[in-house]
């Protein structure tokens, strides 16, 4: 009978120590790999190009794509993910003043120039009164489009409105009488703009880039080099100091990265200093 004891004694603690190590391996797991939300293009090419170099940092990175801008957001907040990289800062503004989310910018990365593209005409000197221009719906892409248009004395609008929040409705001068529809979702404005359905269509970068369009050399209005509007890698507030994205966030702004960038997209993403 005693024997008996000594051994089940022996198999509970054999047991014991089976399930700490089982943990600690989870653990170790769980610690060691960084789920990160993105879009395809740039971000998940980008994101798989520094797999490896993360690697070597002891992280092991995890990428799920999306195709649209509200489910990377919300994959976050449900803890889904643990962080995601596909929105630039006044999107990423709008999302937390719309739904109260608690996160933190880590740090940005690149620049997608926005582009304003047209099959109807070739260059602004055919730009006829009372033109359609078509843009997406996101509110917090109208007044980088707006700029845009301003630069280029298109429009003018109201004074004292800061122009990265204005919309349409506070354009004051407008000399061709242009049209503005903003009713597409931002996935649909490369159909719209093969299908000619306005005379410009102003597209966001990553879009333009899977309808094979360059922004630098395709759009006949682009975004000047000096936009606030870089695509940052956003997190829950309490995982901004978390050393995995710290590594993340190191490796994108290693050199060699941001030169392969460059290359890989003839100039038309723009790496950016983190806090941009």
């Amino acid at each position: 009978m005693k024997r008996k004891t000594i051994f089940f004694s022996i198999l509970f603690t054999l047991a014991l120590i089976l399930v700490g190590c089982t943990k600690a391996s989870t653990n170790e797991k769980k610690e060691d790999t960084l789920v990160i939300g993105t879009l395809t293009t740039p971000h998940g090419e980008i994101l798989e190009h520094v797999k490896p170099l993360l690697a070597k940092e002891g992280v092991k990175l995890e990428i799920k794509n999306f195709d649209d801008y509200i489910l990377p957001n919300k994959a976050l907040a449900d803890k889904d993910i643990d962080a995601n990289y596909f929105q630039h800062v006044p999107f990423f503004e709008q999302a937390i003043k719309e739904n109260g989310y608690e996160f933190a910018n880590a740090g940005a990365v690149h620049v997608e120039p926005m582009g304003l593209y047209s099959k109807k005409i070739k260059s602004l000197d055919d730009l006829k009164n009372g033109a359609t221009i078509i843009t997406s719906n996101s509110v917090s892409d109208w007044g980088r489009i707006i700029t845009i248009l301003q630069n280029a004395d298109l429009v003018k609008v109201k004074e004292g409105v800061a122009i990265e929040t204005a919309s349409f409705e506070d354009i004051e001068d407008n000399p061709k009488n242009l049209k503005f529809e903003h009713s597409i979702d931002p996935s649909l404005l490369t159909s719209a703009y093969n299908n000619e359905e306005g005379e410009l269509v102003a597209i966001n970068a990553n879009f333009a880039y899977q309808a094979k369009l360059n922004p630098v050399k395709d759009a006949l209005l682009l975004e000047e080099d000096n936009s606030p509007y870089g695509n940052i890698i956003a997190v829950r507030k309490e995982d901004k100091d978390d050393p995995r994205i710290k590594k993340l966030i190191k490796v994108l702004h290693n050199e060699d990265v941001q030169n392969w960038i460059l290359e890989k997209w003839d100039g038309s993403v723009k790496p950016v200093s983190a806090d941009q």
